[in-house]
């Protein structure tokens, strides 16, 4: 009797510990569930969030982020994995971070994206404007811990890129890298090899326009050691290579066969923290229709300036007309008489 009820124990133990570790982005296990499983979920640093660009602080100290070995990644070939909710390309470490407090090396990226046909897949928003997809660049502080494991808990053990993806007219051939070696594995835990390429091309230009704040991993265990670097400007790809990416991947190891889609956390409460950017929002000051309305104020005000100048000197024309048809008649009076 007591080996039977050791024994419902054990099970019991392991299919909690399964439970702990068994996460999706919908339904029961979804993540409106996450705290119950990990308590760091339902924190209050969380990421990833809506940052409102009229809230922000500016910040002329941030200084500007330096790639180191992003355009030459080695030799040897990188991993490219289907974990079941992303797809994840390992990163040597070469790469690495310049710029922040301490010394970040990368060790992978990977990618957010939405339904199928959905433009609207991001993690991070802008003003509650969502983007196709997003890439994550994950680094962590090689000065002080000894590996990703060991820096993933810490306070500012990990430091991650977040590049916003909108769709454009034209292929990103440097995305296909990444995209063209998807059919390769499109079941959960398949791995292949990608020749290295220039990682740094995967990122938008201006790379001096970011946002920072501390927040969290956006999946579980949710640490809160992520300092972000979100990018303003964006990387575009064709509206074909995001149908690759919502189309080709599937979150199942074997039939039935599931879709590997919308694998993006919603954003979460700032809370009291700060969000710092390292420009000055010109644009922000003013939402789209406040800037419309103020163009055509701009353009009826204008219209009513020349409006005015032009009854103006027409008021005056008629005035100096007047004047001289009064020193004619004053003049020809005056040869009469």
């Amino acid at each position: 009797m007591l080996f039977f009820s050791l024994l419902l124990e054990v099970i019991w133990i392991l299919a909690a510990e399964g439970g702990r570790q068994h996460w999706t982005y919908v339904g029961p296990h979804g993540q409106d569930h996450w705290p119950a499983s990990h308590p760091e979920c339902g924190s209050n640093a969380q990421s990833p969030i809506d940052i409102q660009t009229d809230s922000v602080t500016f910040d002329p100290e941030l200084p500007a982020l330096q790639l180191q070995g992003y355009d030459q990644p080695g030799t040897e070939p990188l991993d490219l994995h289907n974990n079941g909710h992303t797809v994840q390309l390992s990163l040597p470490p070469t790469m690495y971070l310049e710029g922040l407090p301490r010394k970040y090396v990368a060790a992978q990226l990977h990618l957010h994206w939405g339904e199928t046909g959905s433009l609207r897949g991001s993690e991070h928003q802008i003003n509650g404007e969502a983007t196709a997809a997003e890439l994550h660049i994950v680094h962590y502080d090689s000065d002080s811990y000894d590996s990703l494991g060991e820096a993933a808990p810490k306070p500012q053990g990990l430091a991650v890129l977040g590049i916003l993806i909108e769709v454009g007219e034209a292929k990103n051939p440097v995305y296909e890298h990444i995209l063209s070696h998807l059919h390769e594995i499109r079941h959960k835990d398949q791995k292949t090899s990608v020749p290295p390429f220039n990682v740094g091309e995967l990122l938008p230009p201006q790379l001096n326009q970011f946002f920072r704040y501390n927040g969290s991993l956006t999946t579980p265990p949710c640490y809160q050691s992520v300092l972000w670097t979100v990018f303003n400007r964006r990387a575009q790809i064709s509206m074909g290579q995001l149908e690759e990416l919502q189309e080709t991947l599937f979150s199942t190891e074997e039939e039935p066969s599931k879709l590997l889609v919308r694998n993006y956390r919603a954003p979460q409460p700032l809370n009291q923290r700060t969000v710092f950017a390292s420009f000055i929002q010109v644009g922000s000051l003013y939402t789209t229709g406040e800037m419309l309305s103020l163009g055509v104020g701009i353009l009826v005000g204008c219209l009513c300036l020349l409006l005015a100048v032009y009854f103006i000197a027409r008021k005056i024309r008629k005035k100096r007309l007047g004047n001289r048809k009064t020193v004619v008649f004053t003049s020809a009076r005056t040869t009469e008489a």
